[in-house]
This record gives structure tokens, C-alpha cells and sequence, in this order.
């Protein structure tokens, strides 16, 4: 195997850092091979083998009883020094040492053009295979290095993309789903020979648990080829916008930004060629996205624009069916389905609540905004009835009264993804407001909604849905008014009688919690 410094180096240039260490190894030998004696001429020639097991001794001598120096993992680049017996004799360059392999624990690869094929071939079999991700990476690297220059930016060279990103990306679920105490070395060294091949992982943190990701160089470079498939694209546009491995901005501004790039990005791989299935992960993951943009858009007060995305999420969302979901698909739908519906108040114009109450905003010097309960039928210069101030949003188009004039439902949102539903009522000491949350935790991803009043006011008809170990719980329930205690509670809204008698026009109309 001859080896070409410059044509292979510009190669491992354009893949990033991928083939670093097989270009490397394969680098060394070839010098070392150069600068060998004319008497050496008849040497078997220099070759680079891949470690295709896990555990697999370095030996100090060529049989199975001599001591072990070290163990080498699946995926690690040896150079092939000469052959004895069973066993080759090999140099680690990573470790920089020698000593003897069996000849079965490792596979000889070959860079030539010629040899590309077969090594495309191997790693699309290896890729779909759980637990061997840095052999695949290192059957990537090599196929990197076989491709010729045209051929790596064409489908060939998209295919090897794709499989580095999905591979390293299994590697990150891998690392992020915990292993046992047994099972922590093997994956510590699978991640070490991944970082060897140039695979970058990062570390996120949201709600106290702890995401490995993929950084993305391969899903990157694979949006910008041409030749990739439009499957190929909605893949690494999913891959590249998950928002549990994004490094959110701490300016709102620069958060905003962030996720209109990520929905161009979202926008420019859902093409009519996709298969459903692909369009309808797009979909949530647009859903999901326009939603926060929704949210940033309503606090900086830019009402149209916020409207105009809240809408577009909750259109996206409804581009899905449900009934051609596979479960995978199905939880992120869900859990982009309570986003959307926490802000879907976005798409509603603000108009004055028809009733006995009404509700006012106006913005207090600390920045906060601030709610005003008033009787409609008094002077301007009345005193509101009550008031209450909040950094979040406040959905004033929301406000619903019941029909006696002692309680009025609002729709407020401290944070992007979580709605509260704030109940002003009167008693005997006047009027006073209550807060109930999507549900009993941290906020996070849910949102607690007026679904409609029982007649006489006293109680009042709400769903809640939240996100909870990674699913969503929701409920409806009928809640004393006075207490803001369920009294009656079901999963499916049409086992509570109340739900089917009473139930809010607008709210069955548009809510997503009964999708």
C-alpha cells in the first residue's frame, strides 16, 4: 500500500478531524517504511489494521501466554509490522508501544481507491450495529481516505458523513443513558477511541440531568453537500436542533435569534421528496421551535410577529397523525403538543372580555406587568378591584368570567413552555387571586388552562398537561373555585359529566389538550 502525503492529507482537511488518528498511523508507517534500509526491500509490505473486538490483548510475544501490555478497543488503528504464526506484530502509535495481536482480532484496510467500495460496504453494516460505533467511526476514516477527492463530495461521500453523525450520535445516548458499574469502562474507552477519531462530544445540563451530545461537525458538513439525500438532510437538521444539546444564550435577544436560524435550518430540509414520517419529525421539531420563538416575540412586545408564530407552530403541529407515529415519535409530539398549546394564546388577538370583569395589563417601572381586575361598568377613574403584577406573559386575551361576576380565569407564563392559570374570586374579605400550576413541580414544560365554568361559578372546568420523567401526564379536572381543590379528576375528559355539558366553546375549539 503506497501512501500519498499530500492527496490524502487535503482529504483528511475537507472531513475535519475525523481520520486523524488513522491518518497518522498511516502517515508514520509510511515514513518509517521510506527511510528503510535497500535490504529491507523484501519485507512484507506496511499495513494498517483496525481492532475489531473489545478487550483484545497487546501481547509481548507472539502466543497466547505471554504477558498482556495492555488492552486495545474495537475501532483502534494499529500499524501491521510483520506476521508471526497466529499473530501479528503491530506498533500503537497512540501509546507508542509494540507488541503482538492474534491475526483474527484485527482487520487490514487498505486506502487505495480501489479498495473503497468495500470499505463503504462494511461500514453501512457496522453502522446499524449497537455497541460497535468506533468501529464504524474507524471504517469512516478510512473510507475518507479511499474516497477519491469527487467522489467524497458526492453521494459516496454523503453516505460516510451520515454514518459518522448517526454513529456518534448513538455513542452520546450511549454515554447519556448511564451504564452499570460493569459496563463503565467499556464505555469510557469506546468514548476515548470515538475522541481519537475526532469525535467531539459536549455536555449539557437541563433539569438537574446531566445530556452527552454529539457536537455535529458531520451533520454540519453533510448540509452543506449537495449530493446528500433529502433524508440525509432532515436527519442532520433534527440531529442539529435539539434543543436539550443547544448552549443557550443568556441574552433573550440572542436566544430569538438562535431559534429563527435553527427554523430556517428546519425549513430548508422539509421538501415535498421526504418520506411522511420524516415531514412529520420535522413538523414537531418546528412546532417546538416556533413556539419559544412565540414566546421571546410576546415579551419584547412585537405582538404581530408573535402571532404570526404561534400560529405557524400551532400549524405544524397539525400537520401531524397521530395514528402514523411510531411511539419514539409519538413522546416528542406530545411534548411539542404542551409547548405549543402553553403559548397558543399568542395567535389570539386581545380583545375586551365580554362580562361582568375585565381585565387590564399595564407595564410597571420595574418591567414586570401588571394586571388589573375591573368592573367594566364603572368610571375610569375606579379603583381596579384587584391587581397583580408578574415577569411573565400575560395573556389578557385569555381572560374568561364567569357569568355571576365573582371569578375570572387568566392565562399567564412565567417562563417559555410553562402556563399558569390565575383565578381571581371574591369572598367575604373581597377579592383575592390564586395561582394553579400545570402541576406539583419545578416549572418546566406544561400548562394548567380554563376549560369552561359550571353553572352557579363555583367551579370551574380545567385541563393540565405536563412533562414529567420524560412524558406527559395530563388531566382535566373540576376545581372548587373557593379552594382551588380538584374535585373530580380523569385522564380522558369524557368520563367527567361536566366536560361534555359545560365545556368552553372557545376552548374546545382550539386547545390542544384535546388532541
Amino acid at each position: 500500500m503506497r501512501y500519498q502525503p499530500r492527496t490524502r492529507w487535503a482529504r483528511y482537511l475537507w472531513a475535519g478531524t475525523l481520520a486523524i488518528v488513522l491518518v497518522a498511523t498511516l502517515y508514520t508507517a509510511t515514513a518509517r517504511a521510506a527511510t528503510a534500509p535497500a535490504s529491507a526491500a523484501t519485507a512484507p509490505a506496511v499495513a494498517v489494521g483496525i481492532v475489531t473486538r473489545d478487550k483484545v490483548a497487546l501481547r509481548a510475544a507472539p502466543r497466547d501466554s505471554a504477558a498482556s501490555q495492555t488492552l486495545l478497543w474495537r475501532g483502534e488503528a494499529l500499524e501491521i509490522r510483520a506476521t508471526k504464526g497466529d499473530f501479528l506484530q503491530v506498533w500503537d502509535h497512540h501509546r507508542e508501544r509494540g507488541g503482538y495481536v492474534r491475526a483474527t482480532q484485527l482487520m487490514r484496510v487498505s486506502t487505495d481507491a480501489a479498495e473503497a467500495p468495500q470499505l463503504l460496504a462494511l461500514l453501512a453494516f457496522v453502522s446499524e450495529q449497537p455497541g460497535s460505533e468506533p468501529l464504524g467511526l474507524a471504517l469512516a476514516a478510512a473510507g475518507i481516505q479511499a474516497l477519491p477527492a469527487a467522489a467524497l463530495q458526492g453521494p459516496q461521500g454523503a453516505a460516510v458523513m451520515d454514518a459518522i453523525g448517526r454513529q456518534a450520535e448513538r455513542l452520546a445516548e450511549r454515554a447519556s443513558g448511564g451504564t452499570g458499574r460493569a459496563d463503565e469502562p467499556l464505555l469510557t474507552a469506546h468514548l476515548d477511541v470515538a475522541r481519537r477519531h475526532g469525535i467531539q462530544m459536549i455536555t449539557r445540563e437541563a433539569d438537574g440531568r446531566m445530556t452527552v451530545c454529539y457536537e455535529g461537525d458531520a451533520y454540519r458538513r453533510l448540509l452543506a453537500m449537495s449530493a446528500a439525500s433529502a433524508e440525509q438532510k432532515a436527519r442532520a437538521a433534527l440531529a442539529l436542533t435539539r434543543a436539550e444539546c443547544l448552549e443557550t444564550p443568556a441574552r433573550a435577544a440572542e436566544r430569538e435569534a438562535l431559534d429563527e436560524g435553527l427554523a430556517d435550518l428546519l425549513a430548508r430540509a422539509d421538501v415535498p421528496a421526504l418520506p411522511a414520517h420524516w415531514r412529520a419529525r420535522l413538523a414537531t421539531r418546528q412546532a417546538e421551535v416556533w413556539s419559544r420563538i412565540a414566546y421571546a416575540r410576546a415579551q419584547r412586545g412585537s405582538t404581530d410577529t408573535a402571532r404570526g408564530a404561534a400560529q405557524r407552530a400551532i400549524d405544524a403541529i397539525g400537520r401531524n397523525d397521530k395514528a402514523e407515529l411510531v411511539d419514539d415519535d409519538l413522546n416528542r409530539f406530545h411534548a411539542a403538543a404542551v409547548r405549543v398549546n402553553a403559548v397558543r394564546w399568542a395567535a389570539v388577538p386581545a380583545v375586551t372580555s365580554a362580562g361582568r370583569l375585565t381585565v387590564t395589563t399595564r407595564r410597571a417601572d420595574d418591567g414586570q406587568t401588571c394586571v388589573s381586575l375591573r368592573d367594566p361598568k364603572a368610571k375610569a377613574d375606579t379603583p381596579a378591584l384587584t391587581e397583580r403584577c408578574s415577569w411573565g406573559q400575560v395573556w389578557a386575551a385569555s381572560a374568561a368570567p364567569n357569568r355571576e361576576g365573582t371569578a375570572l380565569a387568566l392565562a399567564v407564563q412565567p417562563v417559555d413552555g410553562w402556563r399558569e392559570l390565575w383565578v381571581f374570586r371574591k369572598d367575604a374579605s373581597g377579592w383575592n387571586v390564586q395561582v394553579l400550576p400545570p402541576a406539583a413541580l419545578q416549572p418546566g414544560t406544561g400548562y394548567a388552562e380554563f376549560a369552561g365554568w359550571e353553572p352557579g361559578g363555583q367551579r370551574l372546568l380545567v385541563a393540565r398537561e405536563a412533562m414529567a420523567e420524560g412524558k406527559t401526564i395530563r388531566r382535566f379536572e373540576v376545581v372548587n373555585v373557593a379552594t382551588l381543590t380538584p374535585e373530580r379528576t380523569a385522564f380522558d375528559a369524557e368520563a367527567l359529566g361536566p366536560f361534555s355539558r359545560w365545556p368552553d366553546p372557545a376552548w374546545k375549539r382550539d386547545s390542544l389538550a384535546l388532541r
